[in-house]
């Protein structure tokens, strides 16, 4: 991944939510000592564009237009700055700690949304990908900057002919402008030509592979075969993390769930957006083991 910004100028791939392996991944990533000499921005799919304030973190303070850090962070800091508290895509997994390199900004990627006046749906159904676009134009293309982008896949497509004009990806929005300088690499297949062989199968030919692996040159292979349109427009990679039945789920610190101002907020967003599950998962009385077990998957 680290040589990909030898040819590449953006490097994008999954955000975790939730899958521990790939948090894992990330982390590890972010910490080589040579990541800080290779990439000058990691943007990230959460980050309040609202709160151009600085988060002040215990490794050191960012003071950046729209800045949201996946350093370490006082949890005093964060419900006072509410970069991340305050993000689209909210969800008790988001309060997660991650140490990355010192000298990467770090810059968030959701819409300005002040969820304090938000009170229907129709105020949260906000064009995120555009936002997504247009940060990374003004704040790493434009700039010359290297970037790594934590997104899930759908908003890391190259093209995506299925999805309705003008909601097109992130990527395949700035491509416009500055084509041939990401490499997406997913973590998971989506079919588009015809149905995809079963997990199971899947995970049968990948079983003598490395965890984890990252497979770049796809094409010719069978993992093209699988669905060519995936793998020659969408996306330019496949990261494979080991079988799903090992997946680990990120835990929920226990200290978001006892605070009970905070999760009563969130259950009140998750009822506004009408997600069910997230609604139950925020409601103390509908938590279950379930909601807690060690496996993604």
């Amino acid at each position: 991944m680290l040589a990909a910004f030898d040819k590449y100028e953006v490097v994008g791939m999954g955000a975790a939510h939730g899958n521990k392996d790939l948090d894992d991944l990330v982390l590890h990533l972010l910490r080589d000592p040579t990541f800080p000499d290779k990439v000058n921005d990691v943007v990230v799919e959460c980050g309040n564009l609202l709160h151009p304030r600085p988060l002040y973190c215990r490794r050191r303070s960012y003071n950046l237009r729209s800045a949201a850090s996946l350093a370490q962070y006082d949890a005093t800091d964060v419900q006072r700055v509410g970069i991340l508290r305050n993000t689209f895509s909210f969800s008790s997994q988001n309060q997660s700690e991650a140490s990355p390199a010192e000298k990467a900004a770090h810059v968030g990627g959701d819409p300005p949304l002040d969820w304090s006046k938000v009170k229907n749906k129709s105020e949260v159904m906000l064009d995120r990908d555009a936002t997504v676009a247009s940060v990374m134009q003004k704040e790493v293309l434009s700039k010359h900057h290297k970037a790594l982008m934590l997104f899930g896949v759908f908003h890391l497509f190259h093209n995506n002919n299925r999805a309705p004009k003008g909601l097109e990806s992130a990527v395949q929005r700035y491509e416009r402008d500055y084509p041939g300088i990401t490499l997406v690499i997913a973590d998971l297949i989506v079919s588009t030509d015809s149905p995809a062989p079963g997990r199971d199968e899947l995970e049968g030919r990948m079983a003598s592979w490395p965890v984890p692996s990252l497979v770049q040159n796809i094409r010719g292979t069978w993992l093209e075969d699988v669905d060519k349109t995936y793998f020659s427009k969408m996306v330019d990679a496949y990261l494979y993390l080991g079988p799903s039945s090992l997946m680990l789920v990120e835990p929920r610190p226990a200290e978001i769930f006892s605070n009970k101002g905070y999760m009563e907020e969130l259950h009140r967003r998750a009822a506004i957006i009408e997600d069910t599950f997230l609604t139950d998962q925020t409601n103390p009385d509908k938590l279950s083991d379930l909601n807690f077990s060690p496996f993604l998957y």
